[in-house]
């Protein structure tokens, strides 16, 4: 009889007499100081200790960005702007975020397809690098850039590859994202007529992949084509942009990424690269990787029922505070986040419960038929990996409930 999958264990928080331990207090500690739920809170030393430990295997000569829409809380930006080189940005809203820190606009990054000509030239007044998503975006650019300075700019490009085994697949096929390798003569020769200069590219194949090897095969396949390219359009590049794709594990059987087989490889592969391109920075590209272990959601329970049998905790939060862990982000078969009661992390007596927001839908699931430590009106639970695409992700002002907020701990700062 096959082990039913079980969610990865907890090791970025401590866990002390069986309590989560979030910026060095209990949730019951956060609780009798005041804090009230729904709330998000991201731990600022488990970010650092994510960084510190990507750096420790990554290549030295990497840059390492933020892409914010991972998690654009101001706080935590101001943070991440202190801890790595650079930012990816993807409205004109994170660009105002972005240019808020120490980050310089040179190690800025302007991502997205659809962007708005107010956004282009908000991006091309600051010096910022822009990653041209079409043809029709270049020759927009080439427009709006007539009386101000040239603009920086990458050729996004849509591999004919994608990554493998990857969450969300954002090369290979058609995609709203990226030029196709196909159609690259047309956009190099419409940029040669504007006198643009490309000096980037930005080759992204895939998110939240847990499997390293399949992250190695598709950054050599994208330094690869850089090579192929460079060659064929006789380009000098100063920046490569790889993407991310690193992913955390959210579900039952899945295992975190072995980051030091990927470092390994991927200083074989850039060495390679260096050799035959020495001048060029390679940008990896990351959201999630970085923050997403670091938040923790917390909904108090209002009610519990039993229904045809099943039992049913019902909470003040939901989806629309956190879209993602009830399944409607994405997920094609619903799974569970890891949900644990913080007071029971391990022991005690477990029960089996679908655990479920205010919300008039039966999409509302935060949980379900999820087994966890016993609680009862009036109890917090605590919804893990949610430090990226949680709050800014999710439908907020659904039926008019509170927001949740959105708490960043530094313990520098206590």
């Amino acid at each position: 009889m096959s082990e039913i999958p079980t969610h990865s264990a907890i090791t970025q928080f401590p866990i002390i007499d069986d309590q989560l331990v979030i910026g060095g207090k209990s949730v019951t500690e956060h609780l009798e100081q005041g804090l009230s739920t729904p709330c998000y809170l991201y731990d600022a030393a488990v970010i650092a200790n994510t960084i510190r430990t990507l750096r420790k295997h990554l290549p030295e000569d990497i840059k390492l960005h933020y892409a914010l829409k991972a998690n654009p809380h101001a706080q935590l930006v101001q943070f991440m702007a202190q801890h790595v080189d650079g930012f990816d940005i993807a409205s004109q809203g994170e660009l105002q975020l972005a240019l808020k820190t120490n980050i310089n606009p040179q190690d800025i990054s302007f991502a997205g397809p659809g962007k708005r000509d107010e956004e282009l030239l908000a991006a091309i007044e600051a010096g910022i690098r822009i990653n041209v998503e079409s043809l029709g975006e270049l020759n927009r650019i080439a427009s709006l850039a007539e009386d101000h300075q040239p603009p920086r700019l990458s050729i996004r490009i849509n591999p004919d590859f994608d990554l493998k085994g990857s969450g969300m697949a954002m090369g290979g096929s058609a995609k709203p994202f990226g030029i196709d390798k196909e159609q690259l003569d047309d956009v190099f020769r419409t940029a040669h007529e504007h006198k643009l200069v490309i000096d980037g590219l930005h080759i992204y194949a895939g998110s939240q992949c847990l499997d390293a090897q399949a992250i190695i095969d598709a950054q050599k396949a994208s330094l690869d084509l850089a090579l192929e390219l460079i060659d064929t359009f006789n380009l000098c590049l100063s920046e490569i942009n790889l993407g991310g794709g690193f992913g955390i594990p959210y579900f039952p059987g899945e295992k975190p990424l072995d980051i030091s087989k990927l470092g390994a490889a991927l200083s074989e592969v850039i060495d390679d690269f260096a050799a035959l391109q020495p001048n060029v920075d390679i940008v990896i590209e990351l959201g999630r990787y970085l923050v997403g272990e670091a938040g923790v959601y917390l909904t108090r329970i209002i009610d519990t029922k039993t229904s045809r049998g099943d039992a049913f905790w019902i909470c003040d939060g939901g989806m629309h505070h956190h879209l993602a862990a009830s399944g409607n982000l994405g997920q094609i078969i619903r799974k569970n986040y890891p949900v644990v009661n913080p007071l029971h992390v391990n022991l005690g007596k477990r029960t089996q419960v679908t655990i479920t927001g205010p919300l008039c839908t039966p999409l509302d699931i935060l949980a379900a038929k999820h087994t966890i430590g016993e609680a009862q009106v009036g109890d917090v639970i605590a919804v893990m990996q949610s430090g990226a695409y949680g709050a800014s992700a999710s439908p907020k002002d659904f039926l008019s409930h509170p927001h949740a907020a959105e708490v960043f701990i530094d313990e520098r700062d206590a």
